[in-house]
């Protein structure tokens, strides 16, 4: 059996701005040098083996926080990455709810059925996640390994390892900055143990959970994946 631990990357500039990032190569900002050190000391006792990470800046910076105690190669892999969003990259929700309010509402509502305009469709996301999560069990057979990914990837991830299909994504929860998600693979099958906790974060340095500038609850749709 291999444990994998799935974190998110730390906040970065999309999430701070709210704007798409995608596969844009958006660097970290915000609150991210305190979540990352938060992190850092939660997982400082892991016994990692080995640690991947998705080649985006935010993940690759996460993950070399998250190594800082413990001294190991980081391997980059294409498969951890984010979603492609196509022409929806850099932009923001208002810009995009203007243009088409259609792709919009199947993101929020029917991610399963979503494709970005130009861009990746969920399943895609959801398969090659699913082999980069089997392909890393199988090298690391009988470890505990560490995998730094990005929002959407993780959920698609979390609903293949679940046993739901993509249509049924809806459910899953999105993941804050750095949260962590634990899962155990075995002869190809997988069991989750933990799911986006991102309880060594409080709620001032969350995207998700702390207040927007009027004081109201931010909509998940109004922080970038």
């Amino acid at each position: 059996m291999t444990t994998i631990y799935f974190i998110r990357h730390c906040e970065a500039e999309g999430n701070t701005k709210g704007v798409l990032q995608g596969r844009s190569d958006s660097d970290i900002s915000g609150n991210s040098a305190k979540q990352l050190e938060l992190v850092s000391l939660r997982l400082r006792n892991v016994p990692f083996s080995a640690v991947y990470s998705s080649p985006l800046r935010r993940a690759y910076k996460t993950a070399q926080a998250v190594n800082r105690y413990h001294g190991l190669e980081i391997r980059k892999d294409e498969r951890l990455t984010e979603i492609d969003m196509g022409d929806w990259e850099g932009r923001s929700w208002a810009d995009i709810e203007a243009e088409g309010p259609e792709m919009l509402r199947i993101w929020n509502e029917q991610p399963g059925d979503f494709e970005a305009p130009g861009g990746e469709s969920i399943l895609h996301v959801g398969e090659r996640m699913w082999q980069a999560a089997l392909s890393i069990a199988q090298q690391n057979d009988g470890e505990t390994v560490c995998a730094v990914s990005h929002g959407c990837a993780i959920r698609c991830l979390l609903c293949r390892a679940l046993g739901k299909p993509m249509s049924e994504m809806g459910e899953i929860p999105w993941c804050d900055n750095t949260a962590v998600s634990v899962i155990e693979f075995e002869d190809g099958k997988a069991h989750v143990v933990r799911m986006n906790d991102a309880s060594h974060i409080p709620p001032e340095l969350s995207v998700y959970r702390r207040p927007s500038a009027d004081g109201k609850e931010r909509m998940i749709r109004d922080v970038a994946p």
